[in-house]
């Protein structure tokens, strides 16, 4: 079985083609996750609703209802091994996630739009979920280096992973401004249990965040991660209609192995 190592902004992945198979997928996500440390696995499905489904598992085997910088992967490998065209519609726990191949390694993606926001869940801390059942997440502006400041950040971010304010735990997404249009931010995720060098739907909600308290009012912002650079437009008027993202992705090695 083939099995492609993948990264998006350095969010990395391990990613099969799982159609016509039954597999644990719980225990292989732990198993082939261990080979290269990656965050997460993704498997491609037959769909009945889209182009393929998207099975996806964090590294610990638990199940995620959705990955933004592992939709854009999933999309890529989908192109390429010629299960979809260049424009593909993607089944998630959250709902469907549409994708495009841009140029070269870029692709698109709609995010599954918000379907609860509260920007003072937790005192200055916002809460986001995308998609149904939401995919949730905690966002901080943080007023210093966020970058810089991250080994001391670590256990307190940590501690809102699990904080008793997210009934789901959360993804907890830090960020510094460093223009009305631009910010670093840091992700502390779930399932992972640590910091991850890109969220992709850390950076939708921190965009949607940003877009709702009347700080985006062009709707683009661009996200540096530590892993690399995410593109986000936001669309809508009272509430956000819609959430596309696009960025890198990378097929770092394919492995062949037995499963």
């Amino acid at each position: 079985m083939k099995v492609y190592y993948m990264n998006g902004a350095g969010n990395d992945f391990m990613v099969m083609d799982g159609r016509g198979l039954n597999p644990d997928y719980s225990a292989l996500a732990k198993k082939l996750c261990a080979i290269t440390g990656a965050d997460g696995f993704m498997a491609v499905d037959d769909s009945e609703t889209g182009d393929f489904k998207l099975h996806f598992y964090n590294s610990d085997g638990s199940r995620g209802e959705m990955c933004g910088n592992g939709s854009r992967c999933i999309c890529r490998f989908a192109n390429e091994l010629g299960i979809a065209g260049e424009k593909m519609t993607v089944e998630t726990d959250a709902g469907p996630v549409y994708g495009w191949h841009l140029e070269g390694e870029r692709y698109r993606v709609r995010l599954n739009t918000p379907t609860t926001v509260d920007l003072h869940r937790k005192g200055d801390i916002a809460y986001v979920e995308l998609g149904n059942p939401g995919l949730p997440h905690a966002v901080r502006e943080y007023p210093g280096d966020v970058w810089a400041d991250a080994d001391k950040l670590r256990g307190e971010m940590e501690a809102l992973r699990h904080d008793p304010a997210f009934p789901k735990g959360a993804n907890v997404n830090y960020y510094t401004r460093l223009s009305d249009t631009e910010v670093n931010v840091l992700t502390f995720e779930r399932g992972v249990e640590d910091f991850t060098l890109a969220c992709g739907t850390g950076c939708g909600s921190v965009a949607t965040v940003l877009y709702l308290s009347g700080r985006l009012p062009d709707g683009k912002l661009t996200l540096n991660n530590r892993g690399g650079t995410l593109n986000v437009t936001v669309t809508g008027r009272e509430k956000v209609e819609a959430l596309y993202q696009e960025g890198p992705t990378e097929i770092v090695k394919i492995y062949d192995l037995e499963l």
